[in-house]
């Protein structure tokens, strides 16, 4: 892959294929000596994990590995983190994977060395001034998935066990100092985490183009996130070795994660009461109710939806648009109802009231209140547009 760049927006993107063997000289400019590398439970033994391990202790560098994640994080896994690296006189973090790995290692590095509970960080309002910011270790991220973009994001979505509610964890300083975006770190990935992480990253850019207010900045890296998916990720799906489409897909990841500082919306809202109730894939779910909130979203969206469409090569309607996503997932093999998914009716109430007051809710270009949240449910569970 020819392509290589160094970026700074949002914060410093090391990208291009083969650059996690800048990792140790990456840890050296951000003044970690003694890391933990934080990842997720499946891919601690995985042979991309290993390397990269075998790499920094051949660069004479003393790493610790922490790997008890959840794929849907929960608060013990930040507390045994934290243990794990108070234990070990660790003094910073290599967050690594996808969206669990990178969250959790990115507010293990947050609450090293805070003296409050984690939930008194959730992102409301000026929490975030409650923490010390001296105390907040420095962080390193490497993507292994194109998806949540969590690698230059501020923050980390952690649930509650007590409530099995999703919640935002924030502070500014726990954007990673620097990424390392190699696009070849994803080539062994499942096509099932590949669709799933994919169609993370296209709700993510197409909600934060979505959502009200203005802000051109987030709407142009949406738009052309959205193409870069919509493009892409057919061709990894049927070349998973097509190394350029991959960074393409990691690209449009970041820009996702970029674009939705502007707001995320009802896909997300709905997606993780279900996600913390039925442990479902974040991005598979994501996928599931994309294209029925796109439908009770329509009346506020259609010309906004029609210019997308025309930039990204269809005809300049909502109806085209939203077609190209019905396709998209049944060319990849998405499920096209939450049944499919073993998700019941049983907590449909439940998932309404929790969709409303998610954080994400309020970005949804149209007030999402309970009839609203519902009906998506509704029609996600029967297949109805």
């Amino acid at each position: 892959m020819p392509i290589k760049a160094n970026w700074n927006y949002p914060t410093a993107i090391r990208f291009g294929a083969g650059r996690i063997a800048e990792l140790p000289e990456a840890l050296k400019a951000v003044g970690i000596k003694k890391p933990l590398l934080v990842t997720d439970a499946g891919l601690a033994a995985l042979p991309v994990t290993q390397n990269t391990l075998k790499l920094l202790r051949d660069a004479g560098i003393e790493v610790g590995l922490f790997a008890d994640v959840k794929p849907n994080p929960v608060s013990a896994n930040v507390n045994a983190g934290v243990e794990v690296l108070r234990r070990g006189g660790h003094d910073g973090v290599i967050a690594f994977g996808g969206g669990s790995g990178l969250d959790v290692g990115k507010v293990i590095a947050f609450m090293a060395g805070q003296t409050r509970p984690m939930w008194d960080f959730e992102d409301i309002g000026d929490w975030w001034t409650r923490a010390d910011p001296k105390r907040i270790l420095p962080i390193i991220a490497v993507p292994t998935t194109a998806g949540t973009g969590s690698e230059v994001g501020r923050a980390g979505v952690i649930t509650d066990e007590t409530t099995h509610t999703k919640k935002v964890i924030f502070h500014p300083l726990m954007m990673p100092k620097i990424v390392i975006a190699d696009p070849e770190l994803t080539v062994g990935m499942p096509r099932f985490i590949t669709v799933g992480t994919g169609f993370d990253a296209l709700a993510h850019c197409l909600e934060a183009y979505c959502a009200p207010g203005y802000h051109p900045l987030a709407d142009g890296i949406g738009v052309e996130g959205i193409r870069l998916v919509l493009e892409n990720l057919p061709k990894v799906v049927a070349n998973p070795n097509d190394i350029e489409a991959r960074g393409h897909l990691m690209s449009a990841a970041a820009m996702g994660a970029t674009a939705f500082q502007k707001g995320l919306g009802a896909i997300h809202a709905l997606s993780h009461p279900v996600g913390a109730l039925y442990d479902t894939h974040h991005g598979m779910t994501n996928a599931v109710f994309m294209p029925y909130v796109l439908v009770v979203n329509r009346p506020a969206i259609e010309a906004k939806i029609a210019r997308l469409a025309a930039y990204c090569g269809l005809p300049a309607s909502f109806e085209a648009f939203l077609a190209a996503v019905v396709e998209l997932r049944r060319a990849l093999g998405v499920p096209n109802t939450l049944a499919e998914f073993k998700v019941d009716g049983a907590r449909r109430e439940l998932i309404g009231d929790m969709a409303i007051v998610d954080p994400t809710a309020g970005g949804n270009p149209i007030e999402l209140t309970r009839e609203r949240a519902l009906e998506v449910f509704d029609r996600a569970m029967a297949g109805r547009l």
